[in-house]
């Protein structure tokens, strides 16, 4: 009989998949969107932008991951495509984008998350914050 070794992945695999499967935190999209909308754009550095990108990204794409009824709904699905869009790698902002570009992507991805927010809200009879 041969012993292998657990290099403890099977661990991390399970904890990943349990952590997306966790409920979608309303209140924290909605105060993280709040933040991103508040920005000034005339004060506001990239430095600040770049810091927020990620997780108004990771919050968008948890919501892509819903059933937001995007089946029956042409509306949705449109809202859908621009959301799979956005967070596609080749779309995101990097160093080369101008700080007003960078400005523009982060308001279009939180504009969206709330819109789906909204949606996954009302279809889970949720209340929205």
């Amino acid at each position: 009989m041969m012993t292998l070794a657990n290099t403890g992945k099977a661990t991390e695999s399970a904890e990943e998949s349990e952590a997306e499967k966790s409920p979608i935190d309303i209140e924290a999209i909605s105060s993280h969107t709040d933040v991103v909308l508040g920005l000034p754009m005339g004060t506001t550095t990239r430095a600040v932008m770049d810091r927020h990108l990620p997780g108004i990204a990771k919050e968008l794409n948890r919501l892509l991951g819903e059933d937001l009824g995007a089946d029956d709904d042409s509306d949705v699905r449109k809202l859908v495509r621009e959301g799979t869009r956005l967070i596609d790698l080749t779309n995101r902002p990097n160093a080369e984008t101008p700080t007003f570009g960078t400005y523009i992507y982060l308001r279009n991805v939180a504009l969206l998350t709330r819109r789906l927010m909204w949606i996954y809200t009302e279809r889970n009879g949720l209340s929205a914050p």
